[in-house]
Protein backbone atom coordinates (compact mmCIF):
# COMPACT_ATOMS: atom_id res chain seq x y z
CA UNK A 1 0.00 0.00 0.00
CA UNK A 2 1.21 3.45 -0.87
CA UNK A 3 1.75 5.65 2.43
CA UNK A 4 0.32 8.71 2.88
CA UNK A 5 2.87 10.95 2.51
CA UNK A 6 3.61 9.10 -0.94
CA UNK A 7 0.20 9.48 -1.91
CA UNK A 8 0.08 13.57 -1.11
CA UNK A 9 3.79 13.68 -3.09
CA UNK A 10 2.19 11.94 -6.36
CA UNK A 11 -0.88 14.04 -6.30
CA UNK A 12 0.97 17.24 -6.20
CA UNK A 13 3.64 16.10 -8.93
CA UNK A 14 0.20 15.48 -11.28
CA UNK A 15 -1.22 18.57 -10.80
CA UNK A 16 2.43 20.57 -11.17
CA UNK A 17 2.98 18.20 -14.26
CA UNK A 18 -0.52 17.76 -15.64
CA UNK A 19 -2.34 21.31 -14.69
CA UNK A 20 -5.26 20.78 -17.82
CA UNK A 21 -6.40 17.39 -17.58
CA UNK A 22 -8.66 16.06 -20.61
CA UNK A 23 -12.43 15.31 -20.01
CA UNK A 24 -13.28 11.66 -18.49
CA UNK A 25 -16.15 9.91 -17.28
CA UNK A 26 -16.96 8.63 -13.97
CA UNK A 27 -19.98 7.45 -11.32
CA UNK A 28 -20.68 10.42 -8.62
CA UNK A 29 -22.94 10.56 -6.06
CA UNK A 30 -23.94 13.66 -5.72
CA UNK A 31 -25.14 14.73 -2.16
CA UNK A 32 -26.80 18.34 -3.00
CA UNK A 33 -27.14 21.04 -5.83
CA UNK A 34 -25.52 24.70 -4.11
CA UNK A 35 -27.08 27.65 -5.85
CA UNK A 36 -24.57 30.40 -6.18
CA UNK A 37 -26.80 33.36 -5.78
CA UNK A 38 -26.07 37.66 -5.86
CA UNK A 39 -28.68 38.31 -3.37
CA UNK A 40 -28.00 35.32 -0.87
CA UNK A 41 -24.39 36.64 0.65
CA UNK A 42 -24.64 34.31 3.57
CA UNK A 43 -23.99 31.10 1.16
CA UNK A 44 -25.27 27.50 1.55
CA UNK A 45 -23.92 24.45 3.28
CA UNK A 46 -23.41 20.88 2.22
CA UNK A 47 -22.65 17.78 3.76
CA UNK A 48 -20.18 15.30 2.25
CA UNK A 49 -18.86 11.77 3.09
CA UNK A 50 -15.40 10.30 1.57
CA UNK A 51 -17.20 9.48 -1.88
CA UNK A 52 -19.84 12.27 -2.25
CA UNK A 53 -20.11 14.72 -4.44
CA UNK A 54 -21.61 18.54 -4.81
CA UNK A 55 -23.11 20.98 -7.45
CA UNK A 56 -21.92 24.49 -7.63
CA UNK A 57 -24.30 26.54 -9.80
CA UNK A 58 -24.83 30.31 -9.92
CA UNK A 59 -28.27 30.81 -9.86
CA UNK A 60 -29.76 33.91 -11.76
CA UNK A 61 -27.98 37.64 -11.82
CA UNK A 62 -24.01 37.48 -12.04
CA UNK A 63 -23.19 40.67 -13.20
CA UNK A 64 -22.32 41.55 -9.67
CA UNK A 65 -20.01 38.53 -8.72
CA UNK A 66 -16.61 38.07 -9.32
CA UNK A 67 -15.70 34.87 -7.90
CA UNK A 68 -17.51 32.14 -5.97
CA UNK A 69 -15.87 30.72 -2.39
CA UNK A 70 -15.76 27.22 -1.24
CA UNK A 71 -15.09 26.85 2.53
CA UNK A 72 -14.20 23.03 3.08
CA UNK A 73 -14.54 22.18 6.73
CA UNK A 74 -13.07 18.88 8.19
CA UNK A 75 -14.27 17.16 11.29
CA UNK A 76 -11.40 17.02 14.30
CA UNK A 77 -10.77 13.26 13.78
CA UNK A 78 -9.49 13.64 9.69
CA UNK A 79 -6.11 14.74 11.22
CA UNK A 80 -4.86 11.55 11.89
CA UNK A 81 -5.42 10.29 7.96
CA UNK A 82 -4.29 13.41 6.49
CA UNK A 83 -3.47 12.77 3.21
CA UNK A 84 -5.80 9.70 2.45
CA UNK A 85 -8.34 11.92 0.80
CA UNK A 86 -8.52 14.50 -2.00
CA UNK A 87 -10.32 17.07 -2.87
CA UNK A 88 -11.76 17.80 -6.91
CA UNK A 89 -12.89 20.21 -8.97
CA UNK A 90 -14.77 19.64 -11.80
CA UNK A 91 -15.96 22.02 -14.84
CA UNK A 92 -17.28 21.78 -18.55
CA UNK A 93 -19.82 19.14 -17.09
CA UNK A 94 -21.91 17.52 -19.86
CA UNK A 95 -24.94 17.84 -17.67
CA UNK A 96 -25.97 18.98 -14.75
CA UNK A 97 -26.78 15.98 -12.87
CA UNK A 98 -29.40 15.51 -10.17
CA UNK A 99 -29.42 14.70 -6.79
CA UNK A 100 -28.16 10.61 -6.02
CA UNK A 101 -25.94 8.52 -8.20
CA UNK A 102 -24.99 9.83 -11.54
CA UNK A 103 -22.78 9.40 -14.55
CA UNK A 104 -20.98 12.47 -15.18
CA UNK A 105 -18.68 13.23 -18.25
CA UNK A 106 -16.63 16.56 -17.26
CA UNK A 107 -13.04 17.92 -16.81
CA UNK A 108 -10.78 18.04 -14.04
CA UNK A 109 -9.71 21.23 -13.46
CA UNK A 110 -8.57 21.09 -9.79
CA UNK A 111 -6.49 18.10 -7.66
CA UNK A 112 -5.11 18.83 -4.37
CA UNK A 113 -5.01 16.44 -1.12
CA UNK A 114 -7.60 18.03 1.66
CA UNK A 115 -5.19 20.55 3.70
CA UNK A 116 -4.05 19.33 7.21
CA UNK A 117 -5.66 21.98 8.67
CA UNK A 118 -10.00 21.96 9.77
CA UNK A 119 -11.26 24.26 7.46
CA UNK A 120 -9.75 25.34 3.52
CA UNK A 121 -10.60 27.95 1.32
CA UNK A 122 -10.92 28.18 -2.37
CA UNK A 123 -12.02 30.75 -4.69
CA UNK A 124 -12.98 30.50 -8.15
CA UNK A 125 -13.08 33.31 -10.42
CA UNK A 126 -16.44 34.24 -12.58
CA UNK A 127 -15.09 37.19 -14.47
CA UNK A 128 -12.00 38.05 -16.46
CA UNK A 129 -10.90 40.92 -14.05
CA UNK A 130 -11.98 39.10 -10.79
CA UNK A 131 -9.00 40.83 -8.84
CA UNK A 132 -8.93 37.37 -6.55
CA UNK A 133 -5.12 36.64 -5.37
CA UNK A 134 -3.59 33.63 -3.68
CA UNK A 135 -3.04 34.04 -0.08
CA UNK A 136 -1.66 31.63 2.73
CA UNK A 137 -5.48 31.51 3.77
CA UNK A 138 -7.21 31.50 0.25
CA UNK A 139 -6.03 29.56 -2.56
CA UNK A 140 -7.46 30.73 -6.29
CA UNK A 141 -8.37 28.05 -8.68
CA UNK A 142 -7.30 28.41 -12.27
CA UNK A 143 -10.61 28.61 -13.74
CA UNK A 144 -11.68 29.82 -17.19
CA UNK A 145 -14.61 32.50 -15.39
CA UNK A 146 -18.13 31.47 -16.34
CA UNK A 147 -17.21 29.29 -19.36
CA UNK A 148 -16.36 25.97 -16.70
CA UNK A 149 -19.86 26.16 -14.49
CA UNK A 150 -21.67 24.35 -12.79
CA UNK A 151 -18.99 22.99 -11.29
CA UNK A 152 -18.46 19.52 -9.28
CA UNK A 153 -16.91 19.61 -6.27
CA UNK A 154 -15.79 15.94 -4.96
CA UNK A 155 -14.06 14.39 -1.88
CA UNK A 156 -12.50 11.02 -2.91
CA UNK A 157 -10.30 8.57 -1.69
CA UNK A 158 -6.39 8.65 -2.78
CA UNK A 159 -5.03 5.23 -1.32
CA UNK A 160 -6.74 1.69 -0.58
CA UNK A 161 -7.85 0.32 2.44
CA UNK A 162 -9.24 3.28 4.57
CA UNK A 163 -10.13 2.34 8.01
CA UNK A 164 -14.36 2.28 8.70
CA UNK A 165 -13.82 5.92 10.90
CA UNK A 166 -12.63 7.57 7.88
CA UNK A 167 -15.80 6.56 5.70
CA UNK A 168 -17.72 7.90 8.14
CA UNK A 169 -16.41 11.38 8.29
CA UNK A 170 -18.76 13.98 7.60
CA UNK A 171 -17.02 17.54 5.95
CA UNK A 172 -19.11 20.60 5.31
CA UNK A 173 -18.55 22.40 2.06
CA UNK A 174 -19.75 26.34 2.63
CA UNK A 175 -20.38 27.97 -0.83
CA UNK A 176 -21.28 31.83 -1.01
CA UNK A 177 -20.70 34.23 -3.77
CA UNK A 178 -17.92 37.27 -3.84
CA UNK A 179 -19.55 40.56 -4.64
CA UNK A 180 -18.01 43.52 -6.63
CA UNK A 181 -18.03 46.82 -4.75
CA UNK A 182 -20.76 47.61 -7.33
CA UNK A 183 -24.45 47.98 -7.66
CA UNK A 184 -27.02 49.94 -10.31
CA UNK A 185 -29.88 52.11 -10.47
CA UNK A 186 -32.99 51.67 -12.83
CA UNK A 187 -34.63 55.23 -12.94
CA UNK A 188 -38.36 55.60 -13.63
CA UNK A 189 -40.16 58.57 -14.40
CA UNK A 190 -43.57 59.89 -13.68
CA UNK A 191 -44.69 63.38 -16.13
CA UNK A 192 -46.87 65.55 -15.14
CA UNK A 193 -50.31 65.18 -16.57
CA UNK A 194 -50.23 69.18 -18.63
CA UNK A 195 -46.97 68.28 -20.03
CA UNK A 196 -46.54 64.65 -21.24
CA UNK A 197 -43.05 63.13 -22.59
CA UNK A 198 -41.03 66.44 -22.95
CA UNK A 199 -37.75 66.08 -23.73
CA UNK A 200 -35.06 66.80 -20.49
CA UNK A 201 -31.63 65.59 -19.55
CA UNK A 202 -30.50 63.08 -17.00
CA UNK A 203 -27.07 63.48 -15.47
CA UNK A 204 -25.47 60.91 -12.60
CA UNK A 205 -22.32 61.95 -11.66
CA UNK A 206 -22.06 64.31 -14.17
CA UNK A 207 -22.14 61.86 -16.88
CA UNK A 208 -25.22 61.99 -19.55
CA UNK A 209 -27.91 59.23 -19.40
CA UNK A 210 -29.53 58.28 -22.57
CA UNK A 211 -31.58 57.17 -22.89
CA UNK A 212 -32.58 58.68 -19.25
CA UNK A 213 -34.55 54.80 -18.01
CA UNK A 214 -31.64 53.18 -19.37
CA UNK A 215 -30.16 50.77 -15.83
CA UNK A 216 -26.48 52.21 -14.56
CA UNK A 217 -24.02 49.95 -12.74
CA UNK A 218 -22.26 52.20 -10.56
CA UNK A 219 -19.67 51.97 -7.64
CA UNK A 220 -21.53 51.18 -4.00
CA UNK A 221 -22.25 54.13 -2.14
CA UNK A 222 -23.14 57.94 -2.35
CA UNK A 223 -24.38 59.42 -6.03
CA UNK A 224 -25.49 62.48 -7.60
CA UNK A 225 -28.41 62.72 -9.59
CA UNK A 226 -29.43 66.29 -12.01
CA UNK A 227 -32.39 66.67 -13.76
CA UNK A 228 -32.15 69.49 -16.13
CA UNK A 229 -34.86 70.78 -18.67
CA UNK A 230 -37.07 73.69 -20.06
CA UNK A 231 -39.92 72.30 -19.60
CA UNK A 232 -39.59 70.61 -16.27
CA UNK A 233 -38.20 71.83 -12.98
CA UNK A 234 -34.74 70.94 -13.02
CA UNK A 235 -33.91 68.74 -9.61
CA UNK A 236 -30.78 68.01 -7.75
CA UNK A 237 -30.77 64.53 -5.54
CA UNK A 238 -28.61 62.05 -3.97
CA UNK A 239 -29.15 58.44 -3.33
CA UNK A 240 -27.43 55.64 -2.24
CA UNK A 241 -26.12 52.74 -4.02
CA UNK A 242 -25.82 49.11 -2.17
CA UNK A 243 -23.50 46.34 -3.54
CA UNK A 244 -25.00 43.59 -5.33
CA UNK A 245 -28.71 45.44 -5.45
CA UNK A 246 -30.42 47.64 -8.11
CA UNK A 247 -31.89 50.64 -6.83
CA UNK A 248 -35.57 51.33 -8.50
CA UNK A 249 -35.58 55.21 -8.30
CA UNK A 250 -38.62 57.16 -9.03
CA UNK A 251 -38.55 60.71 -10.47
CA UNK A 252 -41.84 62.92 -9.86
CA UNK A 253 -41.00 65.52 -13.31
CA UNK A 254 -42.35 68.22 -12.05
CA UNK A 255 -44.34 71.33 -13.85
CA UNK A 256 -41.76 74.14 -13.96
CA UNK A 257 -44.54 76.92 -13.23
CA UNK A 258 -43.53 79.25 -10.33
CA UNK A 259 -45.57 78.71 -6.54
CA UNK A 260 -45.61 81.11 -4.02
CA UNK A 261 -47.13 79.94 -0.71
CA UNK A 262 -47.70 82.79 1.73
CA UNK A 263 -47.78 82.40 5.75
CA UNK A 264 -49.70 84.95 7.97
CA UNK A 265 -51.04 85.18 11.11
CA UNK A 266 -55.02 84.22 11.66
CA UNK A 267 -56.20 88.07 11.13
CA UNK A 268 -53.75 89.05 8.26
CA UNK A 269 -54.83 89.36 4.75
CA UNK A 270 -52.99 88.52 1.85
CA UNK A 271 -52.68 90.27 -1.27
CA UNK A 272 -50.86 89.20 -4.67
CA UNK A 273 -50.77 92.22 -7.15
CA UNK A 274 -53.43 93.87 -5.29
CA UNK A 275 -55.36 90.46 -5.73
CA UNK A 276 -56.71 88.72 -2.32
CA UNK A 277 -55.28 85.12 -2.14
CA UNK A 278 -55.49 82.33 0.62
CA UNK A 279 -52.70 81.46 3.02
CA UNK A 280 -51.36 77.62 2.91
CA UNK A 281 -52.42 77.01 -0.64
CA UNK A 282 -49.20 77.28 -2.93
CA UNK A 283 -50.40 79.67 -5.98
CA UNK A 284 -49.43 79.81 -9.27
CA UNK A 285 -48.04 82.87 -11.04
CA UNK A 286 -45.80 84.24 -13.98
CA UNK A 287 -42.41 84.45 -14.08
CA UNK A 288 -41.09 88.27 -13.76
CA UNK A 289 -41.73 91.31 -11.05
CA UNK A 290 -44.89 91.05 -8.59
CA UNK A 291 -45.63 92.82 -5.73
CA UNK A 292 -46.97 90.75 -2.23
CA UNK A 293 -48.95 92.83 0.74
CA UNK A 294 -49.81 91.76 3.78
CA UNK A 295 -52.82 93.60 6.12
CA UNK A 296 -53.19 93.73 9.86
CA UNK A 297 -56.03 96.04 10.38
CA UNK A 298 -54.68 99.52 9.88
CA UNK A 299 -51.38 97.82 9.59
CA UNK A 300 -49.67 96.65 5.89
CA UNK A 301 -46.20 95.46 4.83
CA UNK A 302 -45.89 95.67 1.34
CA UNK A 303 -43.04 94.08 -0.70
CA UNK A 304 -41.62 93.62 -3.76
CA UNK A 305 -41.34 89.55 -4.94
CA UNK A 306 -38.97 88.71 -8.42
CA UNK A 307 -40.49 85.36 -9.78
CA UNK A 308 -37.80 83.17 -11.94
CA UNK A 309 -39.04 79.46 -13.55
CA UNK A 310 -39.12 76.58 -11.63
CA UNK A 311 -38.85 78.19 -8.38
CA UNK A 312 -40.95 77.94 -5.18
CA UNK A 313 -40.95 80.92 -2.74
CA UNK A 314 -42.69 80.80 0.62
CA UNK A 315 -43.36 84.37 1.89
CA UNK A 316 -44.44 84.81 5.83
CA UNK A 317 -45.47 87.13 8.56
CA UNK A 318 -44.36 87.31 11.56
CA UNK A 319 -45.34 89.39 14.35
CA UNK A 320 -43.19 89.71 17.03
CA UNK A 321 -42.51 92.36 21.06
CA UNK A 322 -38.91 92.74 22.05
CA UNK A 323 -38.78 93.76 25.72
CA UNK A 324 -35.57 95.52 26.40
CA UNK A 325 -34.59 96.10 30.04
CA UNK A 326 -32.26 98.81 31.14
CA UNK A 327 -30.80 100.62 34.62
Amino acid sequence: MRSRTGAFIALSFLWAVFPAFPQESFRAVIAGTVPVSQGNTEGASVSLFIVDSALVVLDGEVRFIRGVELELSSPQNYLPHRGSLALAVYGELDHAPADGIADVRARQIFLEPIPNKIQAVYQIPVRQRHGLRTSPYVSVLPVTPLSSFPLLFRVMPVIKGLPDEVEALRFTLTVKPILSDEGAVRVAFRYPNNLPDKPFTLLIDDELIDPPDEERVLREGRHNLVILSNDYRNENRVFMVERGQILELTVNLQDPTPLVIFEAPENARVFFDNAPVDPGEPLPVEPGAHEVRFQLSDYAVVKPLFVQKGKTYRVSMSVDMTVTESD
